[in-house]
């Protein structure tokens, strides 16, 4: 068993900033956790990325770069480096010597009609500032291959359900959620491969609405939302969209839901109905499972919403299953992500698989990633 020592870097569709974690892996059932940290995006740096996100909309061809992206692209792997040298010599350095950094890059685009995808990062210059070699570009071939392009956890999440505490090993099938700007579920059976697909919006929408009417980031804590109550015949107009009748593999771009749905609603009311929204949408996967599941174990920055993870206790419960959180058995939820990328990094290095059809609908399971080496480096 040769195991490497990775970092993961992910910038996710929320834009909040960028989480690191370091985990000493086999690529496949050996994953040691180690130290995880966050640097957030300042206010200033977040609007050029959603700036970015407007520009983005006529890339065809994902080597373009229309107006400012390529300065942003550089900033952002700039803003990287940095991040990972502040995690080094803020400890992680002394916990291990990094072997290689999966680097996931900001989307911008995600258009897998299309095949097309784009992350802004540049793998070869966070080579160069870091002085350690990264792999990025980890869902190009899987798109190459037939696949949606995402999403990549999956992988993590099987492995992670593997090593679940004594008390919860055998409550399969397990179902992992991850709550970011946008949600996805990894359903993991008793017997054979994961499955996994987008299930709709996360926090993007709470965000984007908190953002527009009360002019605040995000709801923190859920507190505006629990000054609201849910309108439910916005829920049942968001649910209507023909998006949750596909069965997955399937995955969205954060603009393929808007508040347009939402209409006019009083601010904590608007929070409190997007919230219910994320909720009945993860909820809602479950029709697409071959099983229902007995424990969802929920990760992400939604798990933080009470009025989210509430409303998936409730309905979960209905149905004989329990919710808990990642930290209920002993995971980080919230660099959950970051040490996926590490874990893919590995597992790209190895030419293991990273995709599979039952997860983003590729016509075979395949590896991806693009290794680059800083001057001078190699890989033994």
């Amino acid at each position: 068993m040769t195991t490497i020592c990775a970092i993961g870097l992910m910038s996710g569709t929320s834009m909040d900033g960028i989480d690191l974690a370091m985990l000493r892996t086999d690529g496949e059932d050996f994953i040691e956790r180690g130290p995880s940290f966050f640097v957030p995006y300042d206010a200033a740096f977040r609007r050029r990325i959603e700036a970015g996100l407007e520009t983005a909309k006529a890339i065809t061809r994902r080597d373009e770069r229309p107006g400012d992206l390529g300065a942003l692209e550089r900033d952002i792997t700039t803003r990287h480096a940095e991040a990972v040298g502040t995690f080094l010599r803020d400890g992680a350095g002394s916990w291990g010597s990094a072997g290689v950094v999966g680097f996931h890059g900001q989307t911008v685009l995600h258009r897998p009609q299309q095949a097309v995808t784009v992350q802004l990062g540049g793998g070869a210059l966070l080579a160069e500032l870091t002085g350690v070699p990264v792999v990025y570009d980890m869902r190009a071939n899987d798109m190459l291959h037939g696949g949606q392009g995402a999403p990549l956890v999956p992988a993590y999440h099987a492995a992670l359900a593997r090593s679940l505490p004594p008390a919860y090993a055998g409550k399969l099938p397990v179902v992992f959620v991850n709550i970011g700007g946008i949600s996805n579920i990894t359903y993991v059976p008793n017997a054979g491969g994961p499955i996994a697909f987008d299930s709709g919006p996360g926090n993007a929408l709470i965000d984007q609405w908190v953002s527009r009417e009360g002019g605040v980031p995000y709801d923190a804590d859920g507190a505006i939302a629990s000054e609201g109550g849910t309108v439910q015949a916005i829920v049942e107009r968001y649910l209507a969209a023909p998006f949750f009748e596909k069965s997955g593999p399937k995955s969205l771009d954060r603009n393929d839901f808007t508040l347009e749905t939402a209409g006019a609603m009083e601010l904590a009311d608007g929070a409190r109905t997007l919230a219910a929204v994320s909720a009945a949408a993860i909820l809602k996967a479950a029709e697409h499972m071959p099983e229902p599941p007995k424990l969802w174990v929920v990760c992400g920055g939604g798990r933080k919403n009470p009025h989210i993870v509430g409303d998936l206790r409730d309905g979960a419960a209905k149905a004989g299953a329990e919710v808990i959180l990642a930290e209920d058995v002993g995971f980080n939820g919230d660099s959950m992500e970051a040490e996926a990328w590490a874990y893919l990094a590995v597992r790209s290095m190895k030419g293991l698989p990273l995709t599979f059809p039952t997860t983003t609908g590729c016509r075979e399971a395949v590896t991806g990633g693009v290794l680059a080496l800083p001057r001078g480096a190699s890989i033994l």
